[in-house]
């Protein structure tokens, strides 16, 4: 049994680190600050995830701490990235080759108003 919970705890610090180094890829190669937040955000979580549960593998004493710790992550992370864009939106930050920019749609169009871009969105939708 201990031998399994080894080798369980070893292939979540493998995956787990192989997560947070693509993130980490992410962050450095792509080109905004939306994108690099795609790449950090969701997969940085996933990869702490998984060496909170290597963690605990090895030492079972603490599920109760680590199962609020993931909990935590996993509600905290999308939510500090969701924050981050929005800031960034917020103070002007542009999109590198954005294919459509909702928040700024008016700016770029101005016959199109919000009203008229969500039914023809809801009809191409059908």
């Amino acid at each position: 049994m201990t031998i399994v919970l080894e080798i369980a705890a070893m292939l979540a610090i493998l995956i787990g680190t192989a997560f947070s180094i693509i993130g980490l890829i992410g962050y450095v190669r792509l080109p905004d600050v939306y994108t690099r937040l795609h790449a950090t955000g969701k997969v940085g979580v996933y990869g702490v995830v998984l060496l909170l549960v290597a963690a605990v593998l090895q030492t079972p004493l603490a599920w109760g701490k680590a199962l609020i710790l993931i909990i935590l992550l996993m509600v905290s992370g999308p939510v500090a990235a969701h924050a981050i864009a929005s800031a960034a939106a917020n103070i002007g930050l542009p999109m590198d080759n954005p294919v459509v920019d909702e928040l700024h749609l008016e700016e770029i169009n101005p016959e199109i108003n919000s009203e008229s871009h969500n039914m023809a969105y809801n009809k191409d939708m059908d």
